[in-house]
């Protein structure tokens, strides 16, 4: 286990390098000046000139690199902000926490609908349970997050005045941004759920722990989950990195102070060095949750775990994948 985990670690090495690169040579191809933005069509020339200098901007684009692949490895120095002067490291520590704290948040409370809701429809298949589990389904996934936020908060907050509009100064400002995400993971978490215990409901040993009399609860948390819980893992696991990059509209509708109004603030003002920060923090946060649902994999499945210590930590995601696609 602790070759996979090392071997994993080595692997995410390149994986942000080329995020980086990818990262400046967006910065490279984008038309526009910052100088331009930060100081002014009308400031002069000369100042333009001594701004750009003074943030190495003159400097090729390969020595622009080096140097600030070289600040993030030996100081977790992420340069300072075009607009303020400021260092960027700060605001990232800051607004990072909020920014895992909806996706975590949101997950769960689609979990703790998707899961039972997926087992509720797949043991009552066929029914009008199944149906409406269904429905809640293709319409969860259907529904944008933007309009399903723009409606909760013309609901809830403007007629029915039960919930703030936005902010985050207590927790029942955390309801509605959780809403609006963990509706839509919970509809695909719940066609996830469904597929899965259809795979096994009807299986062979299923049939047999039936035959031997056992109750249908442990036969279900047993048996049928027990095998189910490798797509559902996989399926929560693509759905909380992907939330990382969901929350960036959700952020800037409820004005919560996380990296996705940030990195927003940061592609309008063309402030380059905040937006590689917070994609670079984003992708590092992906590639954790990525090596953390691996080793959860171990947990849930002894087999894998045998097969971690044998292989030495072959890739297994896709192959556990294959077999969670939803079902109509």
């Amino acid at each position: 286990m602790a070759r996979y985990i090392v071997k994993r670690i080595i692997m995410m090495i390149p994986v942000l390098i080329g995020v980086s690169i990818l990262l400046f040579a967006i910065q490279a191809l984008t038309p526009g000046d910052p100088a331009n933005i930060v100081l002014g069509q009308d400031a002069p020339i000369e100042e333009k000139e001594a701004w750009r200098e003074a943030n190495g901007l003159n400097d090729p684009m390969v020595v622009q690199y080096v140097r600030y692949v070289k600040n993030v490895v030996t100081k977790g120095d992420f340069g300072t902000s075009y607009r303020n002067g400021k260092p960027i490291t700060g605001d990232l520590i800051q607004r990072w926490p909020t920014t895992l704290k909806t996706c975590l948040l949101s997950l769960a409370v689609a979990a703790i609908i998707g899961i039972p809701l997926g087992i509720l429809s797949a043991l009552k298949h066929g029914t009008w349970i199944d149906s409406a589990a269904r429905s809640f389904g293709v319409l969860g996934v259907s529904i944008p997050n933007f309009w399903m936020a723009l409606m909760l908060i013309i609901i809830f907050s403007l007629n029915l005045k039960w919930f703030p509009v936005s902010g985050s100064y207590g927790p029942i400002y955390w309801v509605l941004p959780i809403a609006t995400l963990g509706i839509n993971n919970a509809a695909n978490i719940m066609r996830y759920t469904r597929s899965a215990v259809l795979d096994n409901v009807k299986q062979d040993f299923v049939r047999t722990a039936q035959a031997k009399g056992q109750k249908e609860s442990k036969i279900i948390m047993h048996h049928i989950m027990g095998n189910a819980m490798i797509p559902i893992t996989t399926c929560i696991g693509i759905f909380l990195v992907s939330n990382m990059a969901g929350t960036i509209v959700i952020e800037q509708i409820f004005s919560l102070p996380g990296l996705g109004s940030l990195m927003i603030t940061a592609v309008t003002q063309r402030d380059y060095p905040v937006l590689r920060g917070c994609i670079l923090l984003v992708a590092v946060t992906t590639c954790v949750i990525n090596l953390l649902i691996d080793l959860f994999y171990a947990v849930i499945d002894p087999r894998i775990k045998a097969r971690l210590k044998q292989e030495g930590g072959s890739s297994i995601i896709k192959k556990r994948m294959q077999g969670g696609v939803a079902k109509s």
